[in-house]
């Protein structure tokens, strides 16, 4: 029997588990080399004194791209975790005794728009229909496209989707357009603060975040979202993935253009095939000798980065009162934040920011009485980071939470835990000290991002930095593209 291809995989957050398991059901040998303590990469968990924390993603968005994926393995989300769709959806407060409850039923969706701007589900429903079409053209044909090159997308079909994805328009406009009321516009935008840019500069493709928003819900693996993370592990696994924790890449040794040995704080590994789901600019830079470098520190420095952001874990000794899972704050100047991440790089002077509290749905991450808190407020990527600075913004977020929802929390925290830019340089190396990778502008787009396809023959990267882009499900998808990339690779070989 030939020897099996060995595949080594460095990191693994989302696109590497992902990669991982579909490359060792095809008979590939992969280990996957993993610098913290844990899989997840930043989906993992903190826990203390019987409070569990998911420190990265709080969203499950898309079930859709879960349930895909499981099935490529016979699996489905319910043989891992039990999932619950929230109801309502989340919270807005637009001030002090002015909130917004988002509905998870269409119909209740409807009428909160009739509410707000009468006439106006009639373009909801327009609206709704667009970005469906959106959802399914551009999670079915373009996020699966390697985008090696402008070409793949030189195809009559996708010439005419092209058109009605509205790739030259931007959110801003198409939702002003089609909407008076700042509230529900508000919540219209809202989605595109996880893509990194705002609304002005975020293409009207991304309407398809609404589909995925207000049709196809919000959800929740009881246990935390580290349950996604738990699942896939599982599966890699089964198919026989080896991971090696604890372990810090220190060098990709490259002879003849072709990568054959990683070497590590721990030891080297003779290798096949690389795949680079650890942060793309680390590896490039650090990693890869100059001759083997795609692209220069200029060309990094002129990127336009998705927000880092300020968090505080937070363990209360009190349960709160009129709280739901997801809380936006959207009771300061949305646009004055935004300049401030993306156009004039400051500390926010009045941010706007997010509290989730888990506990609310899953008495598990508390112990019994408590409640497991955390505040998360998006900011510039490479500011001054500093514990004071962090210190300042917790007293105004307590302050403002007990303003706007009437819980006072400054007697009842049992412990806190920030973290901010400077941490996410130090466990995964982020470029300037991002939380969310590139932003998703259309200069940004498609063949347009960081190319999967390295300079050295048998090395190609995946994750958030690449296509398709940030986030949990086109993270999955990212390894899901790596690694049909490899096996054509190696087939040609």
């Amino acid at each position: 029997m030939d020897k099996k291809p060995i595949v080594t995989i460095i990191g693994a957050g989302f696109a590497g588990l992902s990669a991982a398991a579909l490359l060792a059901k095809d008979g590939f040998d992969v280990t996957v080399i993993e610098k913290n303590e844990m899989a997840g990469g930043r989906a993992r968990t903190w826990e203390k004194d019987g409070f569990l924390f998911d420190m990265g993603p709080s969203w499950y968005w898309m079930p859709d791209v879960f349930e895909n994926y499981y099935q490529i393995f016979g699996k489905t989300a319910a043989d891992f975790y039990e999932l619950k769709r929230l109801s309502p959806s989340y919270r807005i407060y637009f001030g002090k005794d002015d909130t917004m409850d988002v509905p998870s039923s269409l119909q209740n969706l409807y009428q909160l728009f009739e509410d707000l701007e009468p006439g106006s589900s009639k373009n909801l429903d327009s609206f709704l229909a667009q970005a469906k079409y959106k959802y399914d053209v551009g999670m079915n044909e373009y996020v699966f496209k390697p985008s090696h090159s402008v070409m793949e997308y030189f195809d009559p079909r996708l010439a005419v989707s092209g058109i009605k994805l509205q790739l030259l328009g931007n959110m801003r406009k198409h939702v002003h357009q089609l909407f008076k009321n700042e509230k529900l516009r508000k919540l219209l935008e809202f989605p595109v603060l996880f893509l990194g840019a705002t609304p002005q500069n975020t293409p009207a493709l991304y309407s398809l975040m609404n589909y995925a928003d207000l049709v196809l819900g919000t959800w929740y693996p009881l246990g935390g979202m580290h349950k996604i993370v738990e699942a896939m592990q599982t599966i890699a696994e089964e198919q026989g993935v080896k991971f090696i924790f604890n372990t810090e890449v220190t060098k990709i040794e490259v002879k003849n253009n072709i990568a054959e040995e990683i070497i590590t704080n721990k030891g080297n590994f003779k290798t096949d095939f690389v795949v680079g789901n650890a942060d793309y600019h680390h590896i490039e830079q650090q990693l890869l000798d100059k001759p083997f470098r795609k692209y220069d520190e200029k060309y990094w420095d002129e990127r336009t980065m998705a927000p880092s952001c300020l968090l505080f874990y937070i363990g209360l000794n009190k349960k709160l009162n009129n709280i739901l899972h997801h809380n936006l704050f959207f009771d300061e100047n949305f646009d004055e934040h935004a300049e401030e991440i993306y156009t004039e790089p400051k500390w926010p002077t009045k941010p706007l920011f997010y509290a989730c509290c888990p506990s609310v749905t899953d008495l598990s991450v508390a112990p019994e009485g408590c409640e497991n808190l955390f505040f998360l407020i998006p900011i510039a990527p490479d500011l001054e980071d500093s514990e004071s600075k962090r210190e300042e913004y917790f007293n105004l977020l307590v302050k403002r939470f007990k303003d706007l929802t009437g819980n006072d929390i400054s007697d009842s925290i049992i412990f806190k835990r920030s973290y901010a830019m400077n941490d996410f340089v130090e466990d995964y190396h982020a470029f300037k000290g991002n939380a969310y990778g590139l932003a998703n502008t259309l200069k940004q787009t498609a063949f347009l991002k960081p190319s999967m396809k390295s300079k050295v023959t048998n090395f190609l990267y995946t994750g958030q930095l690449t296509v398709p882009g940030p986030g949990v499900p086109p993270a999955i998808i990212s390894g899901q593209v790596v690694a049909k990339e490899i096996k054509k690779k190696l087939k040609k070989a």
